[in-house]
Order: C-alpha cells, then structure tokens, then sequence
C-alpha cells in the first residue's frame, strides 16, 4: 500500500514544485539585484523539489501502510496551522506570528506549555535578528512591533 502512498506524494510534490516554478518566474522586482535576483531560490527549490518527487513516483520505498488516524489528523492540523501562519504574518507581523506557530506546532507534539513557549520565543526572535541584520532581509514587524524597533 506505501508504494501508492509514495507515489501519490510525488505527484502531488510535482504539481507544488510546478506551482512554485511559475510563481517565482511571474516575481517582478522593482529594482535590481546582483549577481542573481529573487527568483533564483525559489526556481532552485522547485527544481530540488521536483527531483525529489520524481524519485518518490519512480522509485518508492518498500511496501507499508498509510498512517494511521491519530497521525493524519496531526499531520492536517500541521498543514491548518501553517496556512494560518501564512495568513497571520503579515498582519501580526514575523515575530508575534511565529511565537504562536511554534507554540501551537510544539504542544500538538506533546511539548509542555513552558517547553513550548521558550521554543516559541527563541525560534521567534532569534530567526527575526538573523534575517533582518545577518541576512539583510525585510521581515513584517506589525504595527505594534514598528513603533519598539
């Protein structure tokens, strides 16, 4: 049964990649950048990414089974969450709404509420200051967070 689960993984995989590939060719920046613009991570990406879901449609694992349900509603509430982490983040701003992604992610695996809230503010504010001064890249702060820093 896991070949047709792995298969139908690359398939799906391939149609993402293809999606990603033709939204990061529309990209239109007003201004230049050098030596490669934005459109080569996510062109890059999408080419790993359907390399990979090739091997999965060409050359899937051995034969198992599909998950079982307490796992597929996880792995749906991971994917709930992580479209409302794309819908929040630009209005909450990176910070406020990656503390919350964490913490939901963390205490749907059965972190505890402390374990889950340090997590949440470490990944949170440590990757905020590592785009934003190490990497040079713009993050929404909010409005709340845009009058602080």
């Amino acid at each position: 049964m896991r070949i047709a689960a792995d298969r139908l993984l690359g398939l799906a995989l391939i149609g993402l990649a293809a999606f990603v590939a033709v939204q990061a060719v529309q990209l239109e920046v007003p201004f230049s950048y050098e030596p490669v613009g934005p459109k080569a991570f996510p062109l890059g990406l999408s080419i790993l990414l359907a390399g990979l879901a090739l091997a999965l449609v060409f050359k899937p694992g051995a034969d198992g089974d599909w998950p079982h349900r307490a796992l597929a509603v996880k792995l749906l509430l991971v994917l709930g969450l992580l479209l409302a982490y794309a819908m929040l983040f630009t209005r909450l701003g990176y910070m406020p709404a990656s503390l919350l992604a964490v913490v939901a992610l963390a205490r749907l695996f059965d972190a505890s509420w402390l374990q889950a809230l340090i997590a949440g503010a470490l990944l949170a504010v440590g990757s905020y200051f590592l785009f934003t001064s190490g990497l040079g890249i713009a993050l929404p702060t909010g409005r709340w967070l845009g009058a602080v820093l």
